[in-house]
């Protein structure tokens, strides 16, 4: 897509943004834990000793958000779309959110990638992307604005008959779609094989952004979509730790410490520069040949 087309989209989300009045009364509640059983049948993902996602605000600085134990063993809830049951698996670690606090009805499922809090990116989204606080994998975001069918209409909400789609790397709109219901896209033009496919299920627009609709108080809009990221290629090494970024026990040893193999087969230290002999090898070359200096003599 051209630059220009860009950032006219990038505008007209900005201004879709700003013009569509808060109607919210939902209490949303998010939670993350295992995938503990689906069932297909009944429609249904069960989550595992759930974690309740919560920020406090202090008077000064900003929000300190985490995430805290609840009381429960488990919480079941019915999924956005039937391709829950193809995107998770038990004991996937997910993130989900529900409007009626008790996890009964799932509006977003989210698959995460990484194994501590300060690591934890999503890959996979079924369901309202505006609805998760975890960031996608690969700085990756989207922007997704529903465009209502006002002749479709039902107190708060309507349905919603297209969505505007903005895909940004880094922080910049790279790609933008206006979809259909049941229409994709894809956005792999990066140079390290990652990728984003995003796909609008279905949604709901807020009626007060019709002609003649009043801006009366409701439910939120809530909109359905399927969204897969490939991560950049090598993001799997996940061994790969300091001190600064982990628990210092677990910091790989100091750089002399870490055997490398020399082209005569032995090993040598390795150094915390490349392209520079390290000092043990220059010193041991410098006493060989003192060696046959001396026995030539």
């Amino acid at each position: 897509m051209k630059p220009t087309a860009v950032f006219i989209l990038s505008a007209v989300l900005f201004l879709c943004s700003i013009c569509i009045p808060a109607g919210a009364v939902m209490q949303e509640v998010t939670v993350k834990g295992p995938v503990a059983t689906m069932n297909p049948t009944r429609n249904t993902l069960t989550v595992d000793y759930p974690l309740r996602y919560g920020c406090s605000y202090p008077a000064t600085g900003v929000p300190v958000c985490s995430y805290t134990p609840t009381n429960k063993t488990g919480i079941t809830g019915t999924v956005p779309d039937a391709a829950v049951f193809t995107v998770f698996k038990n004991g996937d670690p997910v993130v989900a959110t529900s409007t009626d606090g008790t996890g009964e009805t799932w509006i977003t499922l989210a698959k995460l990638y990484g194994s501590r809090p300060n690591e934890e990116l999503l890959t996979d989204i079924v369901g309202d992307i505006n609805t998760i606080p975890t960031p996608l994998i690969a700085n990756y975001t989207l922007d997704a604005t529903t465009v209502p069918d006002c002749s479709a209409c039902a107190g708060t909400t309507c349905t919603a008959r297209s969505a505007i789609v903005m895909v940004k790397s880094e922080g910049t709109g790279v790609l933008g779609r206006t979809l259909m219901p049941g229409e994709s896209f894809s956005y792999n033009e990066r140079n390290d094989g990652s990728g984003v496919t995003v796909t609008f299920v279905k949604g709901q627009a807020l009626s007060s952004t019709c002609p003649g609709k009043s801006g009366e108080t409701g439910p939120q809009a809530i909109s359905v979509y399927i969204v897969k990221v490939v991560p950049p290629i090598g993001s799997a090494q996940t061994n790969i730790r300091t001190a600064t970024t982990t628990r210092p026990d677990e910091a790989l040893p100091p750089p002399q410490q870490l055997p490398v193999t020399s082209p005569t087969g032995s090993s040598v230290p390795a150094t915390t520069r490349a392209g520079m002999m390290p000092l043990a090898v220059i010193g041991a070359i410098g006493s060989a040949g003192f060696i046959l200096v001396m026995k030539r003599k």
